[in-house]
């Protein structure tokens, strides 16, 4: 079967349309990977992803998002052995017609995409849909598309924090055992969920809906994605923006050994003073210090006399994860004093109670996930990519570490499955930015999940860049949060072109006055629970 570059068949594909004399796309002489022609030639049979009517909390607009499928060789290396995978997208077009492409990535990795499109359009990004169709993306492995799994996991109530010799073995076990399920349930096409693999996808996507280059916006484990697109098919991107950066210029054991740190800091100098200023309104101390002891008497109440739930008992664990969850946004710090006010008053609500129980179906850094496929995905790529330095004896003493400078994570490194995988033979290219056109890079200076430290060091590593830093700002996603200089430097840079000349600063909005609701749908969620909340309806 003839094969042809991506860009090649780009060049067929709109010669076919428009006639012989449109001009030929040159392709590049290092293409990465070549396209069989029954790949090339596919059409996505598009159609409404929701159903008429509507049903109800979704923005004006919704109706327009439509939903199909593309299919792309399990292993791009060997792209005519016959074993495929499908890949389920989105797309949000353009009410005019003539909008160019913008993909976007949630992060994760493994995070399931559909749904971004719908979080723009809440967020009212009115210019930029305007001037894009908005495609949203399941990664190999998530979602609708082809998937990998871990099989089922019984829920574990060991203690992190706990550093006896039985539970650290215990603990060991634990990550050893999710190695081996994730590997054993997922089987070959677990071995080819990487990050290369699916840059290919992206680029076979930018060739099926006959794109010439497209525009990238991802957050978070997104930032990681949209940096390797670009240095994997340099002429298939215009522009990208990467918005709360991983160290995508290292290794994903670098980019998460930055997070208890981070996590520390976003605790102590954000949310926990916070909550002692509106001790008025939770009640867990007046002073940070104080706040800290109401914390840790709930979670050793909680580990001592769980709540019991039909789906399993709630405890130290769950207090954990709230905590470290309601860190992403300050949208959410109303929430967290609220549900732990009711817990150390021993009252707990059942929306207390459901706060509590959703933690258990996510995973840092993913969002809710009960079919197991973004924890599967997470732990493929992150575990596929990039070599895992060191053994059970270096997780041990490393978090150990960490625990000691950064209680409130750190212990819980200790989970490092990645030091039991059977890694396949993956050779990443290393992202420089030569050859890439300048990606605009947003980060807030106390993002918790992707730290400040390790964006910086992939900015100064990462030719021609440009960094919006955001002051005074700890959300993870910063745009489209409500701060018009971030919105503006996006949206000059993605429709207009504008580079900014140099790095620039803008200050944070802000966080809200204690005990003031926030809420989904009153203007102040962030793009986690847009996601989260469209990404149920979309099913």
């Amino acid at each position: 079967m003839r094969k042809a570059t991506l860009t090649t068949a780009v060049a067929i594909a709109v010669g076919a349309l428009v006639g012989s004399a449109a001009p030929v796309l040159a392709a590049p002489a290092d293409a990465p990977f070549e396209v069989p022609e029954r790949y090339a030639k596919q059409r996505i049979e598009w159609a409404p992803c929701l159903p008429d009517p509507l049903p109800p909390g979704l923005p004006p607009g919704s109706e327009r998002l439509e939903c199909g499928t593309f299919t792309a060789p399990m292993d791009w290396h060997d792209p005519e052995s016959g074993e495929d995978v499908t890949i389920a997208v989105s797309r949000l077009a353009a009410p005019g017609g003539d909008g160019r492409a913008l993909f976007t990535n949630p992060g994760g990795p493994g995070g399931a995409g559909l749904s971004m499109p719908l979080a723009l359009l809440q967020m009212g990004r009115t210019d930029l849909l305007a001037n894009f169709d908005v495609y949203g993306i399941d990664v190999r492995g998530t979602g609708a598309s082809s998937t990998v799994s871990c099989g089922p996991q019984e829920y574990s109530p060991l203690d992190p924090k706990d550093r006896s010799p039985d539970n650290i073995r215990a603990m060991l076990g634990m990550a050893e055992g999710i190695a081996g399920d994730c590997q054993e349930h997922s089987g070959e096409l677990g071995r080819h969920v990487t990050t290369e693999q699916t840059v290919a996808d992206l680029d076979l996507l930018r060739l099926v809906e006959q794109r010439e280059q497209v525009s990238w916006y991802g957050i978070s484990g997104g930032t990681w994605l949209g940096a390797y697109y670009a240095t994997y098919f340099p002429d298939s991107v215009e522009r990208a923006v990467l918005d709360s950066n991983t160290q995508f210029t290292g290794s994903w054991q670098q980019v998460f050994g930055w997070q208890p740190l981070a996590i520390e800091r976003r605790w102590r100098e954000d949310l926990r003073p916070w909550l002692a200023e509106g001790d008025h309104a939770y009640g867990l101390g007046a002073t940070p210090e104080a706040v800290q002891a109401t914390v840790d008497r709930v979670r050793a109440e909680l580990k001592a006399d769980p709540i019991p739930t039909p789906n399993g008992p709630l405890d130290h664990n769950a207090v954990d994860n709230l905590l470290v969850q309601s860190l992403y946004s300050k949208s959410s710090f109303d929430t967290y004093g609220r549900t732990m006010a009711e817990l150390a008053a021993g009252a707990p609500t059942e929306q207390a109670v459901s706060a509590l129980v959703a933690t258990r179906t996510r995973q840092l850094p993913m969002q809710a996930d009960p079919a197991d496929s973004m924890s599967a995905t997470f732990y493929s790529i992150r575990c596929n990519d990039t070599a895992h330095r060191g053994g059970p004896g270096w997780a041990v003493a490393n978090s150990e570490v960490q625990g000691r400078m950064f209680p409130t994570y750190g212990y819980h490194t200790i989970n490092q499955p990645c030091a039991y995988w059977d890694r396949p033979d993956v050779q990443l290219k290393r992202p420089t930015g030569e050859g890439v056109v300048p990606v605009l890079m947003l980060q807030s200076e106390n993002d918790m999940a992707t730290a400040t430290e390790g964006a910086k060091i992939a900015h100064h590593q990462f030719e021609g860049s440009r960094m919006v830093l955001v002051r005074d700002e700890g959300d993870h996603g910063v745009y489209g949060i409500g701060n018009t200089c971030v919105d503006d430097a996006v949206e000059r840079y993605l429709i207009d072109g504008v580079v900014p000349e140099q790095d620039l600063t803008c200050q944070g909005t802000g966080l809200p006055e204690p005990g003031a609701i926030s809420a989904f749908g009153q203007g102040q969620a962030s793009i986690w629970q847009n996601l989260e909340h469209f990404s149920d309806v979309l099913g």
